[in-house]
């Protein structure tokens, strides 16, 4: 009789650690739910709408293509609804309803579903749908504009905008406390700093984001604006500032990380995450719009499959 065990070869990955897609979707939802919770607590009803139009219509555009292109229907693994949650944090309450469902419809359609489906996405799919809406409808991203006939008991004002155009003078309007209170203008769920940093460090622990990406993200954010307002005090405002102000937290902990479009190795994560916050307080100082964190991240994300290639040499290889 022959003994012998027969050895079935298959592809990578050979080992499962027990952790799923959907568990780490649930987790950065709720990781991101004190900071929509304030969101909704400031802005009411008109929040709600919008942070339930945007999941809701995403599920739908998610279901509507695996029914077209007849494939599983994959909307019970949570990542359209992580998109569809997400998106809503970057926009104002007072987004109008066709606002949404064409931002929904591109991230997840055109951002995600083009590409092939979950992972398979070059660009963070929500990053996607907010950069088009803000090139194709920009006013809507004016936050003092749009938050205007809302009365929330302290000054309503997108601290990004008053220092771009009154300088850092406009900064005696907002304090540290403020801003990581959440009493500044902005997206739904990008206003409550310190919501938004104990999200981030949660998730980390649990280990569904790499720190070296955050970490990073921030101190190029940090170094960059702290650089500017050494060589020009009075226009340029200083590094505190730029970090707790508008999507620089969301943006480190949720959309820089996003699985398909960052690095996976060491020094590239760190190349990635400092590239990203250097762009965007150049794009906010000397570019053309407010906040640079949407173009910034899109930005290391086209470069991120070459940034990705760079590792030291093994010991002991012969060149």
């Amino acid at each position: 009789m022959d003994k012998r065990k027969k050895l079935i070869v298959s592809h990578a990955p050979f080992w499962h650690d027990g952790s799923s897609i959907s568990e780490r979707s649930y987790h950065t939802m709720l990781a991101a739910l004190p900071a929509v919770l304030l969101g909704i607590f400031q802005y009411g009803m008109p929040a709600v709408g919008v942070v339930s139009l945007s999941i809701s219509s995403a599920m739908i555009w998610e279901l509507v293509i695996n029914k077209i292109t007849k494939r599983s229907v994959t909307i019970g693994d949570g990542t359209t609804a992580l998109i569809g949650l997400l998106f809503a944090m970057l926009l104002p309450a007072s987004s109008p309803w066709w606002l949404v469902i064409i931002g929904t419809f591109v991230a997840v359609v055109i951002g995600k579903q083009i590409f092939g489906g979950i992972g398979g996405n070059p660009f963070n799919p929500v990053l996607i749908g907010v950069a088009i809406l803000m090139l194709s409808w920009k006013d809507f991203f004016d936050f003092n504009e749009a938050l205007v006939n809302y009365d929330l008991g302290f000054v309503m004002v997108y601290p990004l905008a008053a220092v771009k155009h009154l300088g850092t003078s406009a900064i005696d309007s907002f304090s540290t406390g403020d801003l990581l209170l959440g009493r500044q203008a902005g997206g739904i769920g990008a206003t409550f700093g310190l919501g938004l940093i104990f999200g981030g460090v949660y998730l980390i622990l649990r280990g569904f984001i790499r720190w070296e990406i955050s970490a990073s993200f921030l101190v190029g954010v940090f170094t960059t604006a702290m650089i500017f307002n050494q060589v020009d005090s009075v226009r340029y405002a200083g590094p505190i500032f730029h970090l707790f102000s508008g999507y620089t937290l969301i943006g480190a902990f949720f959309l820089a990380t996003e699985d398909s479009s960052s690095p996976v190795n060491f020094i590239p994560m760190l190349l990635y995450g400092a590239g990203a916050g250097i762009m965007a307080v150049l794009i906010r100082n000397i570019g053309a719009y407010v906040d640079g964190v949407v173009f910034a991240i899109l930005l290391m994300n086209l470069v991120n499959p070459l940034v990705d290639k760079i590792r030291p040499k093994a010991l002991g290889k012969v060149a």
